[in-house]
């Protein structure tokens, strides 16, 4: 009796010829159509990637100052600090960051810095909780280097307005949809695909504060951040941008290399620049109501702390009434 006829009563209804015989029929089959779900998938991200950025002429509000790109780039610069200090996963990152923006094209914020650190929280809060297994206290939330500390009443109501005015839809699309795909076409052998993926996130994140990408949509800053992170491999340094548009049904070569242009010439600056540290005065906007202690200073302390809290409130739901922007 042969091997296999041994264990011809193990093989569950199967043909044993076909096991024994050293060849898998189908599998071939199997992997093309996995392959076209795939890239139909990513073609489909790619078709509603547009509803999850704000409108064409976001950009053009920063251009023209209607909207203060100061302050957006020293909100972002902070949502990207938060997040490396809780250890928060890169797209919880891109989220905040995406939800801040949408929120901007739909609703003004006065021009002052409080109102900016408010939403950058509450952005930052709503993101980590649809992508992180743990989530710190709101107040824990705020201790690296934030300007203003809100308590969590005010911020929970800051994320109640957010929600609406992104009309809950905050499974947003983002490069890091696209980015593990576009790199298996770069490299279809799979040697370099770990390292793709991890210096392309490097490079979306590192210019996530430049307002010149929001002309782009995801798609096309996934494929960019991938190319440019091909030129640190000599295998994959060689391959024509252009070529890019072939990755899938839907990509655009000139957002593609306009963008790849745009990142190129960023990350050589950032390269040849050294960071430098500021460190902002911390200022908590809410007071909690202290102990009393004797003498008119503390009676003093206690009635302007209430009226602070008073003005803040009055300010941020003021906000509210007025409705959104012209």
């Amino acid at each position: 009796m042969s091997y296999s006829d041994c264990l011809s009563d193990l093989l569950c209804g199967e043909d044993s010829s076909d096991i024994f015989s050293g060849e898998s029929p189908g599998c071939s089959t199997d992997l093309e159509s996995h392959d076209f779900e795939e890239e139909s998938s990513i073609a489909s991200f790619i078709e509603d990637e547009r509803n999850f950025v704000p409108g064409f002429d976001y950009l053009s509000r920063f251009q023209s100052q209607s909207l203060d790109a100061s302050a957006r780039e020293e909100s972002v610069a902070w949502i990207l600090k938060a997040q490396a200090y809780c250890g928060f996963q890169p797209l919880t990152a891109y989220l905040s960051v995406n939800y801040l923006d949408r929120f901007l094209y739909s609703r003004r914020l006065p021009t002052d810095g409080w109102p900016w650190q408010l939403l950058s929280v509450a952005c930052l809060s709503l993101a980590a909780k649809m992508e992180e297994p743990l989530v710190p206290s709101l107040l824990d939330l705020q201790v690296e280097g934030a300007r203003y500390i809100f308590e969590p009443r005010t911020v929970r109501r800051m994320e109640l307005l957010v929600l609406s005015v992104l009309d809950w839809r905050l499974r947003s699309i983002t490069p890091f949809s696209f980015t593990g795909f576009f790199a298996c076409k770069l490299d279809p052998t799979g040697d370099y695909i770990g390292f793709l993926i991890s210096r392309a996130t490097e490079i979306i994140l590192s210019n996530i504060k430049e307002a010149s990408f929001l002309k782009y949509r995801p798609s096309s800053i996934a494929a960019a951040a991938i190319l440019c992170a091909a030129n640190d491999i000599p295998n994959l340094s060689l391959f024509n941008p252009e070529h890019a548009e072939s990755w899938c049904d839907g990509l655009s070569k000139d957002k593609i290399i306009g963008c790849y242009r745009l990142m190129q010439d960023l990350v050589l600056d950032n390269s040849q620049r050294k960071p430098t540290k500021v460190l902002l005065p911390r200022l908590r906007v809410t007071i909690r109501a202290r102990t009393r202690s004797s003498g008119s200073d503390s009676s003093s302390s206690s009635s302007s702390s209430s009226y602070k809290r008073r003005k803040l409130n009055n300010c941020l739901w003021a906000v509210d009434d007025k409705g959104s922007p012209e």
